[in-house]
């Protein structure tokens, strides 16, 4: 049986691997480990391992993790599933990054909660690039009317792209869907100074966001095991 550092090693060596494979820089791909509904004392054999990027998708667990681990203020702490509206105000004041951001009423809501002696809240633009019904983000044609509302948010500091891809598409759907979002992050990246995050890849697909330009992949159950 491997210890979670054991598998954190694994998971690193593995996106070693891929961004040599596709010839990119070595420092160029983060390791975000997706902690949800896994307890305190996993996150913590990891940190021990030396990772500092958690990512978690229910707030309430979330929350009641950053309170427990205060302690710990080298975490970044990423929350990465669906906000509700009644529940920003206790992101804004405890996560140090929010990857969902899908609509304008959420992201003015995190702006206005944000507590004025925190730094800037770091923000995704949630996609939904494959138009699937059952999940959140926004659509491509919705993308930049967000940029420009976000980047009006004084307590907001716009990072990048995050989606969740459809799961086991072919390969050309893989392609077309990981190149569109490399397209449209560069085309960000070239306008914006601090746009320098595209957040896609899990364990399945890994090697292939690396390769299209993925710059921080979320691995959970490769690294703390099954829920």
């Amino acid at each position: 049986m491997q210890t979670i550092a054991e598998r954190l090693e694994s998971a690193r060596a593995e996106i070693v691997q891929a961004t040599a494979s596709a010839h990119r820089p070595s420092n160029s791909v983060k390791l975000l480990a997706v902690s949800k509904t896994k307890p305190v004392s996993d996150i913590m054999a990891a940190y021990e391992a030396g990772q500092r990027s958690f990512g978690e998708n229910y707030v309430q667990e979330g929350v009641e993790k950053v309170q427990q681990l205060s302690d710990l203020t080298d975490i970044d702490w990423h929350m990465i599933g669906p906000i509700q509206s009644n529940k920003t105000k206790v992101v804004a004041e405890h996560f140090d990054w929010v990857q969902s951001v899908d609509r304008e009423k959420i992201a003015r809501r995190l702006n206005d909660q944000r507590p004025a002696h925190m730094a800037p809240l770091n923000v995704c633009i949630q996609l939904n690039i494959d138009d699937e019904a059952s999940k959140a983000g926004i659509a491509v044609e919705q993308l930049d009317g967000l940029v420009n509302f976000i980047n009006l948010q004084p307590r907001l500091q716009l990072r990048g792209i995050m989606a969740i891809p459809k799961a086991n598409p072919s390969g050309e759907q893989q392609a077309k869907t990981l190149s569109t979002l490399a397209e449209l992050f560069a085309q960000y990246h070239t306008s914006l100074s601090n746009f320098d995050t595209l957040s896609v890849g899990m364990s399945s697909d890994i090697h292939q966001a690396i390769k299209h330009g993925s710059t921080m992949v979320r691995i959970g159950t490769a690294i703390f095991g099954k829920r």
